[in-house]
């Protein structure tokens, strides 16, 4: 009994079979085997290479049609395609099977390797998209990962609380002081290599040292905790600098862009209280006011619009504005029908005793009401060209200077130190100073009556004032 199955397939032949007659299959495989023994040779007998599986099962597929049995045969080979190619015309020397008559024709000779190529190149296809598109990164990512490897392997420790820094943070003259590891990481992940962790709102003993002998930058998250922070190294240390995320955000989430953006955008110490807190600074300002515009008496229609518009205009200085305005108004008073002879001879004729003389101090104590309080001086159309030069010459030093009336220079002193040297002036001319123009800048200005304020670049003032010249360098 020869195999049924053979160990590997290289060829199918196929051929077409017609019967004229009805028979089984059996009788057509008898049929094969009986007219092809010692065709081809001993060591081409179809028994002798199914016996040593060098062929496989003769399959034959018949159906019956109007008398005569129509159908195919299947011939499995492992033999070259030379003795292939022999065996399969071998099959159409068959011309009967029993006593009926047959023919046998064949179709093709397909090679079964074939389909297992295509099987094998769809295969290989999605193996190798696999292996692109997941196993092996790109050059751009492999660079990235070994840039944030190596970065992170820089990361220092600083003093005894071993805090979070970069390398060499204590031979630099500058550094960024920031609040937590993951804010160290990702600075030294952008090339930002002068940072230093905080580690909490606790200031550690390190930190104070360098505030002392560096130019400190503070970089704080957009959110509560950086205030918290804020006030803590404020009142610990020295800061020159205050760097502030977008609200909302920290810094261990922002990109290369944002960082470098944040830290351009940088305001010294002094001027930090406006950093997103204008609007909270300036209701902080004036508590007096709100409650005794909780008690206002209440109008209505333009009126109620006009008394709103003018208390948000006034501040911080609201009652010395309020004497200015009368001071104003004075002038406007119909002072010459009071004076002038007609207008008294009504009293004259109901009053005859009364002496001309006796009218003259009516007359005088208005007149002198009026002089002593002058309208202010209008600002001047443009900046003088010294004050000009003085700004050029305070560049990049963080200084100011204040002048008096006749332009001489008062004093020269630091710029944390403006706010404070205002307060002891009595009257000021102009103020030149290296930094940000603010609201409160400009509220004091305009209260110790400076004609003229010089800055470099103008912050969030919404109110500014009317008496006072603003410029700025930018």
């Amino acid at each position: 009994m020869g195999k049924t199955y053979i160990d590997t397939v290289k060829y199918l032949v196929y051929a077409n079979v017609e019967i004229v007659g009805l028979v089984e299959k059996p009788d057509v495989v008898g049929a094969i085997f009986g007219q092809t023994e010692g065709l081809l040779g001993d060591d081409m007998d179809l028994r002798d290479l199914q016996k040593n599986g060098r062929i496989g099962r003769i399959e034959v597929d018949l159906n019956p049609r109007g008398g005569r049995s129509i159908g195919k045969i299947k011939l499995p080979s492992s033999l070259d395609m030379v003795e292939t190619c022999i065996l399969a015309a071998a099959l159409e020397t068959v011309d009967r099977v029993g006593p009926c008559e047959a023919r046998i024709g064949v179709e093709k000779i397909e090679d079964t390797r074939n389909s297992k190529r295509k099987v094998l190149v769809d295969r290989a296809k999605n193996l190798l998209k696999s292996l692109l598109t997941t196993e092996i990164p790109e050059s751009k990512e492999i660079s990235e990962m070994v840039r944030a490897e190596v970065k992170i392997s820089e990361i220092a420790e600083f003093g005894p609380e071993k805090l979070p820094c970069g390398p060499g943070i204590d031979k630099l003259d500058a550094i960024i002081i920031v609040e937590g590891r993951a804010d160290v990481i990702n600075l030294l992940k952008n090339d930002i290599n002068n940072v230093i962790g905080v580690g909490g709102a606790t200031v550690p003993a390190s930190i104070v040292k360098l505030c002392r002998e560096k130019e400190v930058t503070l970089f704080l998250d957009g959110d509560r905790g950086g205030d918290i922070i804020l006030a803590q190294l404020a009142n610990a240390a020295e800061i020159e600098f205050v760097a502030r995320a977008p609200s909302g955000k920290e810094v261990e989430e922002l990109t290369r862009k944002e960082l470098i953006k944040c830290l351009r955008s940088k305001v010294p110490y002094e001027q930090s209280n406006g950093i997103g807190r204008q609007e909270k600074k300036y209701e902080e300002e004036k508590p007096a006011y709100r409650q005794e515009e909780r008690h206002a008496p209440s109008f209505s229609g333009r009126e109620e619009r006009r008394y709103e518009s003018r208390s948000r205009d006034r501040g911080r200085g609201r009652y010395d504005d309020r004497r200015r305005d009368e001071g104003e108004r004075l002038p406007t008073v119909p002072l010459p029908p009071m004076s002038a002879a007609p207008a008294l001879t009504p009293f004259g004729e109901q009053s005859p005793a009364v002496a001309p003389s006796a009218v003259a101090p009516v007359q005088a104590a208005p007149v002198a009401h009026v002089e002593a309080a002058p309208a202010r001086a209008a600002a001047p159309a443009e900046v003088p060209p010294e004050l000009l030069a003085s700004l050029g010459e305070l560049e990049n030093t963080l200084k100011a200077r204040i002048y008096g009336k006749d332009m001489g220079m008062l004093r020269e002193v630091a710029v944390r130190d403006m706010i404070r040297s205002l307060g002891e002036e009595n009257s000021v001319g102009a103020i030149v100073f290296d930094g940000i123009i603010t609201q409160r800048l400009a509220d004091l200005a305009e209260q110790k009556g400076a004609s003229v304020l010089v800055g470099v670049r103008m912050g969030n003032v919404f109110r500014k004032p009317t008496g006072t010249l603003v410029y700025t360098k930018a």
